[in-house]
């Protein structure tokens, strides 16, 4: 079976990259969990989700392994058969992705036409019974010589097909070669009043490589921009498509958003800060000209990825949704959606940051649905109003005497206005509150504390622009995001 994958991952390499066995069947795997189990493993596994994948299928390959060996050995042609039911089934998970090409089941055949030639070349030497008391026998060195031989180049063929696959392709050596274009309204720089001097407070703007990550893809896509397109249709006038020279010849403009998870418990890392460069999404539909009662803009990505945003977000004057191409002054990252994503703010990303964007398609919430929908999820999915206390860790041991709590709170589009910190079942504080950047992002905020020995639970919660207070109530991911009073507990000496 080794040797089987191994073959089956070169030719994807070769010939379909996107199609390699593992990838395919571990996809096919997350398009039919069901979402509350989904979320479980990223509770559990965070962003080691998909490498608990990767395991887990891999053990089952094994076991599968295994048992067809058994029975090759047993009865011809049944392990075999199991061997090319495998490859049957990765032909299908290759077939069912939206991203098929002509090519695309290729990778899978080989696997199990290869897997299948194996087994029989090997179960053909496999020695006949030994004597108890004889260690070994020619046959036996050279039916052991041969396995691990076919084992080796296996994992040798596997190993060398995936970096193949991520090493130079046309689309990383345009993305390489790519300039952004200069924006034609610059975001306001951020304030320097913006930030506080904390150790451990999170940054203002998230470092790139920090930046959170959820999406459904097993291996980060490659889209060579020049390949690039984004179709504008629906129930609009004049439909359209935007090549990838057209969009970057528009007149672009910069923004500092927030973007969230709806996965993301109280207190929890899935969010982040980044200045985006994009096109605003009104303009293009504007362009195109929306018609009817359209309600919702039902975006798509190259892989068949869904989501769905209310129209009235995306044609928003004062909303910065934009068809966004670069990230921090630099081109986006392939993980973060190169050549293009949306980001739309103040709504969680699964109804509104689809990255590899390839489809717009002006409708209504009442006929169409996105994929996080159909996995149980909220229909609309506005940012809850939130807080989280970055300093000091849970568990940590302080000294007694003066202490910064400290974190960040968020409410984009709307803003925070005021955050309170409790000690214990204390009175509420108020903390200071850092420069905000703009409506859409979040803020730092922090409070010196007095600290004594013992042990202590500390609370956050905020205030929004509106005055309305964030609320106690406690309430899991599922299905709209999670609610209540991040709360740490640290051991003052």
């Amino acid at each position: 079976m080794l040797l089987g994958l191994g073959a089956g991952t070169v030719t994807a390499a070769i010939a379909a990259r996107a199609f390699s066995p593992f990838v395919v069947v571990g996809s096919a795997i997350i398009d039919l969990t069901p979402g509350p189990m989904k979320e479980a493993v990223i509770r559990v596994f965070g962003h080691g989700d998909k490498a608990f994948l990767f395991v887990v299928l891999a053990v089952v390959v094994g076991v599968v392994a295994a048992l067809a060996g058994v029975l090759e050995a047993r009865r011809p042609w049944l392990g075999r058969v199991i061997v090319l039911a495998g490859g049957a089934i990765g032909v299908a998970a290759a077939l069912s992705r939206a991203d098929a090409t002509a090519l695309a089941a290729l990778p899978a055949v080989v696997t199990g036409i290869a897997g299948a030639w194996v087994l029989v070349f090997l179960i053909r030497r496999m020695p006949a019974a030994v004597p108890p008391r004889a260690q070994t026998s020619p046959s036996r060195r050279a039916f052991l010589s041969w396995s691990v031989a076919a084992a080796a180049i296996g994992v040798v063929a596997t190993i060398g097909g995936q970096l193949a696959t991520r090493t130079a392709s046309a689309a990383a050596n345009a993305r390489a070669a790519f300039k952004l274009p200069r924006p034609a309204a610059s975001a306001t720089p951020v304030p320097a009043a913006a930030s506080f001097d904390v150790s451990g407070i999170t940054p203002v703007i998230t470092p790139l490589d920090k930046f959170y990550r959820t999406d459904v893809e097993l291996v980060i896509p490659q889209l060579d921009p020049e390949q690039w397109s984004l179709n504008v249709h629906g129930m609009v006038k004049h439909p359209f498509t935007l090549s990838w020279k057209e969009l970057n010849e528009l007149p672009m403009e910069e923004h500092y958003v927030t973007l969230a998870c709806v996965s993301n418990d109280v207190g929890g890392p899935l969010i982040s800060t980044a200045k985006w460069l994009g096109y605003p999404v009104r303009l293009l539909l504007e362009r195109a000209g929306v018609t009817g009662d359209a309600d919702m803009v039902y975006s798509e990505s190259f892989d068949g990825y869904t989501a769905a945003t209310p129209l009235s977000a995306m044609t928003d004057p004062d909303r910065a949704a934009i068809l966004a191409i670069g990230m921090d002054d630099q081109p986006l990252p392939f993980a973060r959606g190169f050549p293009a994503r949306l980001v739309v703010p103040g709504l969680y990303g699964y109804v509104s940051a689809t990255k590899w964007v390839v489809d717009l398609k002006v409708t209504r919430f009442a006929d169409y649905q996105g994929y996080w929908v159909t996995q149980g999820w909220a229909e609309k999915a506005p940012v809850k109003q939130s807080s989280r206390i970055d300093v000091p860790r849970p568990g940590v041991r302080l000294g007694a005497g003066q202490q910064w709590i400290a974190g960040v709170a968020w409410e984009q589009h709307v803003g925070i206005s005021k955050v309170e910190v409790q000690v214990d079942d204390g009175p509420w504080n108020e903390a200071e509150l850092a420069a905000a950047v703009n409506v859409d992002t979040w803020v730092q905020w922090r409070w010196s504390w007095h600290a004594t020995p013992g042990d202590h639970q500390l609370r956050v919660r905020a205030t929004n622009a509106d005055g309305v207070q964030q609320t106690s109530g406690v309430s899991d991911v599922l299905p709209d995001g999670a609610t209540g009073w991040h709360t740490v507990e640290v051991s003052v000496a």
